[in-house]
C-alpha cells in the first residue's frame, strides 16, 4: 500500500535527523585520516588568511603591536631547498642607550653574518633599553615574524634559529630558552645570562661565544660558567642539552668575526618539534603553550616547573607545578586509536583513548600556522586528575 505523503515527509525527516547525527558524530570523533585532512584543509585556510597581513608588514619593514614598532630588514641567500627555507633571526647590540646608538649597531648586525641559505632577518629593537630583546612584547613580535615568514618565504618551521651580539647575546640567552619551542638552535655572542631559564635548553641545540677578556658585567665568566652547566646537565639528561662553548683568552668584547663559525653550525641543525621528554619552567614573560604542554595564562606564575614524558602510549607526568596542565597529542606522538595511560609521580591516574577533536585541531592550527604544533587532542591535568577535554 502506498504510504500518504504525510508519513513519506516524516520518515524523510526522521532519516535526515539521522544522518545529520552521524555527520555531527563523525565530526567529533575523528578517525586518524579525517583528522589528517582536516589538519591540512585548517592549515592551508589559515595561512591564506593570514598573507594580506604579512604582506602589509613586509612592505612597510615594520610589525606593529599595540603601541610597539619593530622595524627589521630581510636578506635572502641561497636557492629554496625542497623543504622550506631557513630562518634567521639576528638581534643587534646596544640597549640602554642613545636610540642612534641603537641605530648604528643595527645597521653593523645587518652585515655582520653571511648564510649560504635562507632569510637574514635583522629587526632593529622596539624599545632603547638594556632588556630590549627580552621584554614584553618580544614573544608576540617573534610569534607575527615567523608567522608572516611562513606564508611569505615558505619558511620550514623547523629551520627557525636565533643569534645575536652583545645586548642581541643577552636576548638570545632570555629567547633561547623562552621560546626553546620555535628553534632548531641558537647562538649567542658576547651577552649576559641573567636569570634565564637554563633548563628549558633540554632540546635546543645552544652555541655560545665570548672573549677571554670580556669583563664587562662579568660576562667571560658568566658565559663559561653557563657552559659549565650545560656540561653537568647534558651527563644528567644524557642525549639532551647539545651545545658548544667558545672563549677566546686574548680577546675582547669584539671576537674578531670569530663568531661566524656560528652559522654552518645553526644550519646543520633542525628543531625537533614534539620532543619525547620535555621540562618548562615559566620565565617573566609568562607563556600559555610550550611545545605539546599548556596552561591556562591567567593561574601561570614564574618559576613555576613542569616535567613530562612520552613512551609510546604512555605518558610520565615527572613535576607539575601548574594549577591547570594541557597535554596535546596527535598521531605522530602516539597510537591515538589506543588507549594512552598516564601517570603523575609514579601512580597511574588515566587510561582511555584520547579523542580527536576538529576545535583542537582549528585552534592549535591557527596559533601557530606551523604544521608540526597542530594536535587532535587534549588531557587535562587538574587536582591530580587527568580528563580527555
Amino acid at each position: 500500500m502506498f504510504k500518504s505523503l504525510l508519513q513519506l515527509k516524516n520518515i524523510a525527516l526522521a532519516n535526515l535527523f539521522c544522518l545529520s547525527g552521524l555527520i555531527v558524530s563523525a565530526q567529533t570523533n575523528l578517525n586518524k585520516k579525517a583528522a589528517s585532512e582536516l589538519a591540512a584543509s585548517e592549515l592551508k585556510a589559515q595561512l591564506a588568511a593570514h598573507k594580506p597581513k604579512a604582506e602589509t608588514e613586509w612592505t612597510a619593514k615594520k610589525i606593529q603591536y599595540k603601541n610597539f614598532t619593530m622595524k627589521f630588514t630581510t636578506q635572502i641567500f641561497g636557492d629554496k631547498p625542497a623543504d622550506g627555507r631557513s630562518l634567521y633571526i639576528s638581534l643587534h647590540g646596544g640597549g640602554g642607550t642613545a636610540p642612534a646608538v641603537n641605530d648604528q649597531q643595527w645597521e653593523n648586525q645587518k652585515k655582520l653574518y653571511k648564510l649560504k641559505e635562507g632569510v637574514y632577518f635583522v629587526p632593529r629593537a622596539p624599545v632603547d633599553a638594556w632588556n630590549m630583546w627580552h621584554d614584553y612584547p618580544m614573544d608576540e613580535l617573534i610569534a607575527e615574524v615567523v608567522k608572516d615568514e611562513i606564508v611569505l618565504d615558505d619558511v620550514n618551521p623547523n629551520k627557525i634559529y636565533v643569534m645575536g651580539y652583545s645586548a642581541g647575546g643577552d636576548g638570545v640567552f632570555q629567547l633561547a630558552p623562552r621560546l626553546a619551542d620555535y628553534w632548531g638552535a641558537a647562538a649567542m655572542m658576547a651577552g649576559h645570562p641573567g636569570d634565564a631559564q637554563i633548563l628549558n635548553l633540554k632540546n635546543l641545540p645552544f652555541d655560545a661565544f665570548v672573549g677571554g677578556k670580556d669583563a664587562a658585567y662579568h660576562r667571560n665568566e658568566l658565559v663559561a660558567q653557563w657552559g659549565a652547566r650545560l656540561d653537568s646537565l647534558q651527563k644528567v639528561y644524557p642525549g639532551s642539552f647539545e651545545h658548544r662553548l667558545h672563549v677566546y683568552p686574548d680577546l675582547p668584547h669584539w671576537m674578531n668575526r670569530k663568531d661566524t663559525i656560528a652559522v654552518p653550525w645553526l644550519a646543520s641543525h633542525k628543531r625537533n618539534p614534539i620532543p619525547k621528554d620535555v621540562i618548562w619552567i615559566q620565565d617573566d614573560i609568562l607563556r600559555d603553550q610550550f611545545y605539546w604542554l599548556g596552561t591556562d595564562i591567567a593561574s601561570a606564575k614564574q618559576g613555576q616547573k613542569v616535567r613530562v614524558k612520552i613512551d609510546g602510549n604512555k605518558i610520565d607526568i615527572i613535576n607539575n607545578q601548574d594549577d591547570i596542565l594541557y597535554i596535546f597529542l596527535n598521531d605522530n606522538m602516539l597510537n591515538m586509536d589506543k588507549k594512552v595511560a598516564v601517570s603523575i609521580n609514579g601512580k597511574k591516574v588515566f587510561k582511555g583513548k584520547v579523542s580527536r577533536s576538529p576545535d583542537i585541531i582549528r585552534q592549535t592550527a591557527a596559533v601557530r600556522l606551523d604544521k608540526d604544533l597542530i594536535f587532535s587532542g587534549r588531557l587535562t591535568v587538574k587536582n591530580g586528575r587527568v580528563t580527555n577535554s
